[in-house]
């Protein structure tokens, strides 16, 4: 179902960010790409049979709001000449899905800036025919920006044909040199800003846009907001506080959290810094989200869950948790409270969203709504409902 998606609207758009140098160039996880007035570098993303679907999260996340990229198109055949707001929310955009990249590069009237590598599959890896198309955006002259575990910088064949083009490589995923990472230290204690993450009941479920939607809405509000991500697509759609978790070693993952919040909030001195959850707490395949929770110590946690699915992205045979059992194994690891639930509703119809609404409310004894087809102040309100003295400036007195 495509649903009208109004608080997108005030999220699309992208601020100054530069063209980087022309040289290979190994990103740290830390975004640091938004510099005042400079004008974005365009970019077109590839998610070749993927876009709209789970393992095109990078390229729906880019496609809904970038700070860092002005997005010009989309690549994937398979809905080539589609808009791609309306394949993805129903919403129309002006990013144009297209058939390739020489499609993409014709349509413009320069050669874009950048071409991303718009898909996260299980794999982490390029496969034969998207390394082709890597190689030909470098022989176009574009720079090339991937958030996958194959780090392309260290691809001698791949960084060759950059170098002699005298184009950038930005591997989201690569961790600085552990000699410089730092290890957690309790100073999070002391940040006075609220914390609030974003947590979920799977992967690839909605988390990140959840949060972003959520920080537009409390700053609208005049409740200053910072929002630490913790994956590549957030740190690709421009994060200025963030580390992608996942890439970093066990020993440092809280530290360099913990880092990044601390930064946050002794540059921003925000009222309120939401973290990005990754993965499922539950989830016997990956400890990030246990990590988000030993680095961050929110205050207060948000769950977001997809009724209709049901097993987990990519394990076919592992059923979806329960949200209450979640919950409870949340706030049995860690000294926090889920204060709200948020919807997914990929595969729902608008009355299956109502109807889960109001049984999960009843369910859980906690507000619940639909970060994308419902109104970002009923988003708003669960936070308020929960820390009222937010808009008086005292957000730790919680009900």
């Amino acid at each position: 179902m495509k649903t009208e998606i109004k608080t997108l609207e005030s999220l699309r758009g992208a601020i100054q960010s530069p063209q980087m140098s022309s040289v290979i160039h190994d990103a740290p996880s830390r975004s640091t790409l938004q510099t005042p007035n400079s004008t974005p570098p365009t970019a077109v993303v590839y998610c070749e049979g993927n876009f709209a679907r789970i393992d095109g999260k990078t390229a729906n996340g880019l496609v809904r709001y970038s700070e860092a990229y002005r997005i010009v198109s989309v690549i994937d055949s398979t809905h080539s000449g589609a808009n791609s707001g309306q394949v993805l929310d129903g919403v129309s955009n002006q990013i144009p899905i297209l058939k390739d990249l020489g499609s993409a590069v014709a349509r413009e009237p320069s050669i874009p800036d950048t071409f991303i590598y718009g898909m996260a599959p299980s794999t982490g890896r390029l496969s034969i025919v998207d390394r082709g198309v890597v190689l030909d955006a470098i022989a176009r002259g574009m720079n090339i920006v991937c958030g996958l575990h194959e780090y392309l910088s260290d691809d001698i064949e791949i960084a060759q044909a950059a170098l002699d083009q005298q184009v950038t490589i930005r591997d989201i995923r690569k961790p600085k040199p552990s000699k410089n990472m730092r290890l957690f230290d309790g100073s999070v204690a002391q940040v006075a800003a609220l914390r609030i993450a974003v947590l979920g009941t799977d992967c690839a479920i909605g988390k990140r846009t959840t949060a972003t939607v959520l920080a537009a809405a409390l700053n609208a509000e005049g409740i200053k907001t910072v929002l630490v991500n913790t994956g590549q697509t957030g740190l690709m759609q421009g994060a200025k506080y963030g580390v992608a978790m996942d890439a970093v070693p066990p020993q440092f993952c809280c530290g360099e959290l913990e880092g990044a919040i601390v930064a946050a909030s002794k540059a921003e001195q925000p009222d309120v810094i939401l973290i990005e959850g990754q993965g499922a707490l539950s989830h016997p395949a990956f400890c990030t989200s246990a990590f988000i929770l030993r680095g961050s110590q929110p205050d207060a946690i948000i769950l977001q869950h997809a009724p209709n699915r049901m097993h987990r992205c990519d394990f076919p045979d592992m059923p979806m948790p329960t949200p209450a059992g979640e919950i409870a194994l949340i706030e049995a690891f860690s000294d926090t409270k889920v204060i709200g639930m948020t919807l997914n509703h990929e595969g729902m119809s608008e009355d299956e969203i109502t109807i889960a609404i109001v049984e999960q409310a009843e369910i859980l004894n906690l507000p619940v709504t639909d970060a994308l087809s419902r109104p970002a102040a009923h988003l708003l309100a669960m936070v308020l409902a929960a820390y009222p003295g937010l808009r008086q400036g005292s957000p730790l007195v919680a009900i």
